[in-house]
């Protein structure tokens, strides 16, 4: 995705890992799909640090001492979830601040949420009910 000024380009997560880690989360893709949609809450976890790095964004996962990165986009959608939000939430931000089809940046963001959430790098809140 660009700013409003630019054609839009794919956002997908420039999430680092090993490709030996990759083939392990195979599985978890399924179960990550059903779990992430346009109606959850996501929020950072708690066991990650992270910081800008010049419009992108690095990220340490304390439980498992490895290191990702995400690309200006990914960032903004990190930054957004650092408070419990819902994934349309995060998508109306970003049709507003970005040149770029609402399908397609639906499709795009729960892509990144959803390999997010396989490495446990986000958390899914649920509501409470009264």
């Amino acid at each position: 995705m660009q700013q409003k000024t630019g054609v839009f380009q794919r956002a997908i997560s420039d999430v680092k890992l090993p490709r030996d880690m990759n083939k392990e989360r195979g599985n978890e893709q399924a179960s990550n799909q059903e779990l992430v949609s346009k109606d959850t809450i996501v929020v950072v976890s708690a066991e990650q640090i992270s910081c800008d790095l010049i419009g992108d964004a690095v990220i340490l996962d304390l439980k498992k001492g490895i290191y990702y990165g995400l690309d200006e986009v990914g960032a903004r959608v990190w930054s957004l979830i650092k408070e419990p939000r819902r994934v349309s939430e995060v998508l109306d931000a970003l049709v507003e601040e970005y040149d770029v089809d609402r399908h397609r940046c639906e499709c795009d963001v729960l892509d990144l949420l959803r390999d997010l959430k396989g490495r446990e790098l986000i958390e899914i809140r649920y509501e409470a009910t009264a």
